[in-house]
């Protein structure tokens, strides 16, 4: 068994009323110790109705945090599928409908993501001296085609996979007649973009303008769905243990690295605020130092709002063209 987590530091009973009755569908829930097993948690340990884990590649991980959830007398139950395959993602519909009592998920939390092993973006790779400039042409080829795949995959995942996620669901509750709310697990560098991840910038950016497009679309039918996208500084997960140590990496947003089950109170915390504050909202999860205690953190949320400016351009606006 591959199960690490520290089961208890996931119940939260003041915020219990958060995720009470809720039929609860996570996708990329299946890595151990990662972001969408602490939110199957906190689902599972605070009331969920139901709960399903999702993943990809990660089966074993999933099918232990089922079996633990079981455990703890949760009706969880596994979800294996591509998000970035619509034909799979498609083909888990009634399954999902069936094992949540003939009902859609009433949450879907859009987790799935991942980041690239990191390069230089923009940059050529560096000389190596000595080296034949026909061997340096196809070392650079090379380096491109492999960094420019490895985003793609970054982007196709988190991308694709939320669209076809709201799509199925949303257009599932509308379906039903029932009512559904979305979040949508965006980073802090959509905002503050770092080195070296540019697909990773990228998609957690185009993530924070889902809630608008889905609500323009919904038109009529909007009133059903509620949702809000969530930014999230560096939190210990397989992804980024590796970093934990390297203040230069993380240190110009936080003290030190969120552990899941501090990541997932501060998402109870928002997710029990009625839904008429939250939705259509954009929230950044920020942790700052305690003066006069080294050892502690405070973590708090702020809403973020993108102000557009359009202005005109004299050059432009002055000699239009017509016709």
């Amino acid at each position: 068994m591959t199960y690490t987590a520290p089961t208890d530091s996931f119940r939260f009973d003041q915020f219990r009323s958060a995720m009470e009755g809720k039929r609860v569908f996570i996708t990329g829930a299946g890595k151990d110790g990662g972001i969408g097993q602490a939110f199957a948690l906190c689902a599972g340990l605070n009331g969920a109705e139901s709960v399903g884990v999702h993943f990809h590649r990660s089966h074993e991980d999933g099918f232990d945090l089922v079996f633990e959830l079981r455990d703890q007398g949760v009706n969880a139950f596994p979800v294996q599928a591509d998000v970035t395959n619509f034909r799979d993602l498609w083909a888990c519909r009634t399954y999902v409908i069936e094992q949540m009592g003939g009902l859609p998920p009433n949450l879907v939390v859009c987790n799935s993501g991942l980041t690239e092993s990191g390069y230089s973006f923009g940059r050529a790779p560096r000389q190596v001296e000595g080296e034949p400039t026909a061997v340096r042409r196809a070392r650079a080829r090379q380096h491109f085609l492999d960094n420019l795949d490895d985003s793609r995959l970054v982007l196709d995942t988190k991308i694709d996979g939320f669209l076809a996620s709201t799509h199925l669901w949303a257009g599932e509750a509308v379906h039903h007649d029932e009512p559904i709310q979305f979040v949508y697990v965006s980073s802090r560098q959509a905002i503050d973009p770092g080195a070296a991840v540019p697909g990773y910038a990228l998609s957690n950016w185009a993530v924070l303008q889902l809630p608008k497009v889905l609500k323009v679309n919904l038109g009529r039918s909007a009133d059903l769905v509620t949702c809000f996208s969530l930014m999230f500084p560096f939190i210990r997960t397989g992804m980024t243990d590796e970093y934990a140590e390297n203040e230069r990496v993380f240190g110009r947003w936080q003290k030190r690295m969120l552990e899941p089950s501090e990541m997932a109170e501060a998402f109870m915390a928002l997710l029990n605020r009625p839904s008429e504050e939250t939705d259509d909202g954009m929230f950044e999860l920020m942790v700052d130092e305690v003066e006069d205690d080294d050892a502690a953190i405070d973590v708090t949320w702020k809403q973020v709002t993108f102000n557009i400016a359009e202005d005109s351009l004299g050059w432009s606006s002055e000699a239009p063209l017509r016709f």
